[in-house]
């Protein structure tokens, strides 16, 4: 399958800049069409929707089309996408409404996986409830985390599960589906985490068994704000806190206020945009974006073998991204010097691959990196081979010397972890 590199990046003006970008983790670069997309949107005339004047239709089209285009790329129902400021943010909404029908003894389950955003809202509306956290937990030596381990928290009074469908930190993709198995037999629901997940792999909604999946566009090629997916009968069934002359259709009862209709028409164009990513892919939108992701994933697998490899040749490099299944995220410690001054180091070179837990603060705990954290290393759409070998000359730098010869690269991430290194580390 052919992947055009050279015309992608061509469509990516901040890359022009010359940095070599390994930051997409935490926000990826706007293509021009999405840029252009939001240009035009502001560029003719919008007001609050409605059928009438060009204003309305121009806003009613905007919020309609982006909620097609965010269906196709989740698997899910238009009708049951939802708009928010941020995944965050739409989080928090979703927990306080749902722990309105929580009762004290009640028990909900987050992971020491997740992100923050994916742990105090939930953490949180517990408390406020009368409910009990319980924890399940990840292995720190492999990354994994199972669905074992969330069986063993789950009992008769679990009302929610949340899970990350990947790690922002270390890259780890849990079983989602088969998690989703078990916490529906259980009789609970289970909320999503997507953001991370989204940007790398295909996502399916159904297929995942998720009930709420949430993503955020700036993660893959969009703008800033959140969206999340469910079922539009079960959100039906759910009253959020809302004033009280706004509509009580569904989605648009859980949006509050007027939405950012520039950054909708935005990410309708991202999504359109990835869906042409796969060169002489058919089939409708849907289609072009499994072969999209395919693409995807077949380029960042490549680079991703390249910088394992590179990364081996260096002994005081703890690689902790080890799960079977994961994203190109790689969290990287280095023996004897703080990431903190790579990152710096690294950036004066033009390479940008930042430091810290990135909100991931219980994992990186349980990594037995506390809140520190490590160098994350994350490879987007838009990386090349040169950006990798930049990355690896700068490292090579900082560490004071010319890297040995590469390992073999047998499992990868786990050749450069010596034996005994890291013991409470991933």
């Amino acid at each position: 399958m052919t992947y055009d590199l050279t015309a992608l990046r061509a469509q990516v003006p901040a890359l022009a800049a010359g940095t070599a970008h390994f930051d997409g983790p935490g926000g990826t670069q706007m293509p021009l069409p999405v840029i252009e997309a939001i240009g035009t949107a502001l560029s003719r005339p919008l007001s609050i929707r409605g059928e009438g004047l060009p204003g309305e239709r121009n806003a009613e089209d905007i919020v309609t089309g982006t909620r097609r285009a965010m269906a196709d790329l989740l698997g899910a129902d238009p009708a049951g996408i939802v708009f928010g400021r941020s995944a965050t943010q739409l989080t928090y909404d979703f927990s306080r409404t749902l722990a309105g029908g929580w009762s004290p003894g009640d028990e909900v389950v987050v992971t020491r996986l997740d992100h923050d955003a994916n742990i105090r809202p939930w953490v949180q509306a517990a408390e406020r409830s009368g409910c009990t956290v319980r924890w399940a937990d990840f292995d720190p030596a492999t990354g994994e985390l199972t669905a074992d381990d969330i069986r063993a928290v789950l009992s008769e009074r679990t009302r929610l599960v949340a899970v990350t469908a990947a790690s922002n930190l270390i890259g780890t993709m849990p079983p989602v589906a088969e998690i989703a198995r078990i916490v529906h037999e259980a009789g609970a629901l289970l909320y999503v985490d997507g953001v991370h997940h989204t940007a790398h792999a295909r996502v399916d909604l159904e297929a995942l068994g998720a009930d709420f999946l949430v993503c955020s566009p700036y993660k893959f090629l969009g703008p800033h704000h959140g969206v999340l997916a469910a079922r539009p009968a079960l959100l039906e069934t759910l009253r959020p806190d809302k004033l009280l002359p706004s509509t009580d259709a569904v989605p648009e009862r859980f949006e509050l206020g007027t939405l950012p209709y520039e950054f909708l028409a935005g990410t309708r164009a991202a999504v359109d945009f990835l869906a042409g990513l796969a060169a002489r892919a058919s089939g409708g939108r849907r289609e072009r974006l499994d072969s999209a992701f395919e693409a995807i994933g077949e380029h960042e697998d490549t680079l991703r073998g390249r910088l394992e490899e590179g990364l081996a040749a260096f002994g005081e490099v703890t690689v902790h991204s080890r799960a079977a299944r994961r994203t190109p995220t790689l969290l990287l410690t280095l023996e004897g010097h703080d990431t903190a001054d790579a990152y710096r180091f690294l950036a004066e070179r033009g390479v940008h691959a930042p430091s810290g837990t990135f909100y991931a603060l219980e994992a990186s705990r349980r990594l037995g990196l506390g809140d520190t954290g490590g160098l994350r290393v994350g490879l987007a759409p838009y990386t090349g081979t040169e950006d990798v070998e930049r990355l690896l000359e700068g490292l090579s730098a900082f560490l004071g010397r010319t890297p040995r010869t590469a390992r073999g690269r047998g499992t990868p991430g786990a050749q450069a972890v010596p034996a005994g290194r890291c013991g409470a580390g991933e």
